[in-house]
């Protein structure tokens, strides 16, 4: 007789039992396996324990014309629950690919009620309805047999039925009942009530309810706020309001915190109406919405109510959907103002008179309206509206200078030309705040127009009456600290005239070895005739005391004098 061929072993391989570990199943903990256990001999006894209450009416099953989808998983129900304990026909018909998708969902379940070893379960995960076990048979969804299975979880029970809702019909599931409605989408007061208090925030009341940031009156009466508010109106009259605030701070998102306990999810909307109770501050009580921007707000209503529109957004895209349909007058953050208000308006943006000046002065540039977007885009509008989502003038300013910023400096400084290109482009890439921007063009314009009270340019005068004369514009411009160092620079006469000017503002002290002592001796004589003109200057440039030029000039003839400079051009 033959030997038997030699047993190949591979390197590492210990004959050693190997353990594979497959996905979506994992050994039940024995809580679960009494669960199932329990669920499923509550199936085994009546079949049709998982179906809900049906309180809508079903259509007839006819060989002609449409089908109610209802009616007709109902009565195959009734043919898979007559062979519930035909294991052969069972397992027939869960592989089955005609017939109703839930009774081949429904045969898997009634077949592994008849097993014992319930040790190795299936892993369902949802992102909505979230994680369940459960013994996959046959090729019936697996959504439908966690809903079979788990029949007295309120959400997953949902599940079952999912297309029929996609075929138009309703289900309403909390922990004190499970009912179809057929197509009438009334909720009924229990489910309403149930869950309102399991949504994701908490409310207060009974026939009307609210939650934090709104009180009864306001919800009962339904009246405007200058921070806003939802309101849902159920089919059974129960009223609720949601705050801003209680929207923001949701864990789990309103809409689907409601909706989640309802087939089909999405139509939320069908069962109750959504308002958002607020208008534009300044907007007349008796003048109703633009139409346009009430049909805006429906469709952010509705965006919400189907859960593609998170909670934090609602607010915002209910405002903007009013405030961008408003097509007069001036709007600023969520404030309206009329078009005879404008001073109101610029009054309400916080900022500097002169960046108030600013926006006045491009406003009335324009021919048509404008938009301003807190992203800082800018659009034209046709009609005759001004839109500034942000109030505060700064952002705006931002926006608006690249196109109309020359229009600010020709108009408000004067500046046009190579100047005012050249100051425009410095502003548009240092962005500096504006006020003190403006602030500062407006001073240093001062400052200039000051300096041309002067009789004389520095350029016409000669050594060293120019240089006392910089000296001069340069305290008058940056103070006399500025100075310092430019009279310590100078040679020659310079020199001299430097040592008078720290004389006369007594900065001498720790400067006295910087200058020979010729210098300290002409710079000594000329101390008089110096105070004089400064004196005059200061008058003059820093106090407006426009008739002391003729005293700079009386000074600037003493100083030529005694400095031996010859006669002034």
């Amino acid at each position: 007789m033959a030997k038997p061929p030699a047993e190949v072993r591979f390197p590492g391989d210990k004959n050693r039992r190997r353990r594979v570990r497959v996905r979506g199943i994992k050994q039940a903990s024995k809580e679960i396996q009494r669960r199932l256990e329990a669920n499923l001999e509550a199936l085994i006894d009546d079949p049709e324990v998982f179906v809900p209450e049906i309180t809508g009416e079903l259509g007839k099953i006819s060989l002609f014309g449409p089908k109610d989808r209802m009616a007709l998983t109902l009565r195959e129900i009734g043919v898979v629950a007559s062979k519930r304990h035909d294991s052969k026909w069972l397992r027939k018909r869960m592989v089955k690919k005609g017939g109703d998708t839930v009774c081949r969902a429904l045969a898997g379940c009634l077949l592994a009620s008849s097993e014992d070893d319930l040790s190795t379960v299936s892993v369902f995960k949802h992102a909505l309805y979230g994680n369940a076990s459960f013994l996959r048979r046959g090729n019936g969804k697996q959504s439908h047999q966690v809903g079979i299975q788990n029949f007295t979880h309120t959400r997953l029970r949902l599940l079952v039925w999912d297309d029929h809702a996609k075929s138009g019909q309703f289900f309403f599931s909390w922990d004190g009942g499970f009912i179809c409605t057929g197509t009438d989408p009334s909720a009924p007061s229990e489910w309403v009530d149930w869950a309102l208090d399991n949504a994701s925030a908490t409310l207060s009341g009974e026939d009307v309810r609210w939650s934090v940031g709104l009180d009864e009156d306001i919800v009962r009466d339904g009246r405007m706020t200058e921070q806003g508010w939802l309101r849902l109106r159920f089919s059974d009259d129960m009223t609720v309001g949601f705050s801003q605030a209680s929207l923001t701070k949701t864990a789990e998102p309103l809409a689907q915190s409601i909706a989640i306990t309802m087939m089909p999810p999405n139509k939320l909307g069908d069962i109750c109406d959504a308002s958002w109770m607020w208008r534009p501050e300044g907007w007349p009580e008796d003048r109703p919405l633009p139409e346009e921007g009430r049909e805006l707000l429906g469709e952010a209503l509705q965006a919400w109510l189907k859960m593609s529109l998170e909670d934090d957004s609602l607010a915002r895209n209910c405002r903007n959907s009013i405030l961008n349909s408003i097509t007069d007058g001036y709007v600023t953050g969520s404030s309206w103002f009329a078009d005879e208000d404008r001073d109101g308006f610029l009054g309400h943006m916080s900022g500097t008179s002169e960046e108030r000046r600013a926006i006045a002065c491009i406003l009335d540039s324009l021919e048509g309206g404008i938009q301003v977007r807190s992203d800082g885009v800018v659009l034209s509008l046709d009609e005759r509206v001004v839109r500034l989502e942000d109030s505060s003038c700064h952002p705006v300013l931002v926006a608006l200078w690249p196109q109309h910023g020359m229009t600010v400096l020709e108009e408000l400084f004067g500046l046009s030309g190579e100047e005012g290109e050249r100051v425009h482009d410095r502003q548009a890439k240092r962005k500096q705040g504006f006020g003190a921007f403006l602030r500062e063009l407006n001073e240093s314009l001062n400052t200039a127009q000051r300096l041309d009270r002067l009789p004389w340019q520095t350029s016409s005068l000669p050594t060293p009456l120019d240089f006392a004369d910089r000296l001069v514009r340069r305290a008058a411009d940056d103070g006399i600290a500025a100075t310092v160092s430019l009279a310590r620079k100078g040679k020659g006469l310079e020199a001299a005239m430097g040592w008078a000017w720290l004389v006369v503002h007594e900065r001498t002290e720790s400067d006295a070895w910087r200058f020979d002592e010729d210098s300290r001796d002409k710079g000594g004589d000329w101390v008089p005739a110096l105070q004089a003109l400064w004196d005059a200057a200061d008058a003059l440039l820093l106090k407006d005391n426009i008739e002391a030029v003729e005293d700079y000039g009386a000074a600037m003839g003493w100083l030529a004098e005694v400095s031996g400079s010859g006669p002034l051009p």
